[in-house]
């Protein structure tokens, strides 16, 4: 029994080393594609698009706050409060837009990018199972620092199966 768990404790690891497996870089691959430089083209505008509203928002606050300054020793008490109250809440609606805007782009991004991913997925899924590969490696940031004799560069597959090349 001793003998046979030794065994297959020896065959196991060179079962494994035979495994075929392919590796790419995921982003090179999604940043190249149509789908996701129109995803980032949108996002683009939709930040120039917040970014100018903040700004406006940011003007007129400033504006008022230096009308309240030229005018704070004339005006009598109530309007003075009333003036610092509108200026508090001018400035708690622009935190909370910023705050609201950073929230609204990064959905925007996922909602935008998904459907890229979603097809550079099946594209690799596919090239994988064409290729009969048991798992697949993403080198992004030079995170794997060897490959083997049985790893294949996917990266021309997925391209072509993305009608990229």
């Amino acid at each position: 029994m001793k003998k046979v768990i030794i065994a297959l404790l020896m065959v196991l690891p060179l079962s494994a080393m035979a495994q075929k497996f392919g590796y790419m870089n995921y982003n090179d691959v999604l940043t190249a594609m149509p789908e996701y430089l129109q995803a980032q083209n949108k996002l683009t505008d939709l930040k120039a698009q917040y970014k100018a509203e903040t700004t406006r928002s940011e003007e007129d606050f400033n504006r008022k706050y230096n009308e309240f300054l030229e005018g704070q020793k004339d005006f009598p008490q109530n309007i003075l409060q009333k003036r610092q109250k509108e200026l508090q809440d001018l400035y708690q609606n622009g935190v909370q837009f910023r705050e609201e805007c950073e929230k609204l782009l990064k959905n925007a991004e996922t909602e935008l990018t998904n459907p890229a991913k979603a097809k550079l997925n099946a594209a690799i899924g596919q090239v994988g199972t064409e290729m009969q590969l048991d798992y697949i490696v993403n080198v992004e940031n030079n995170n794997i620092l060897f490959v083997g004799p049985n790893g294949i560069d996917i990266t021309n597959a997925v391209l072509a199966k993305l009608g990229m090349q």
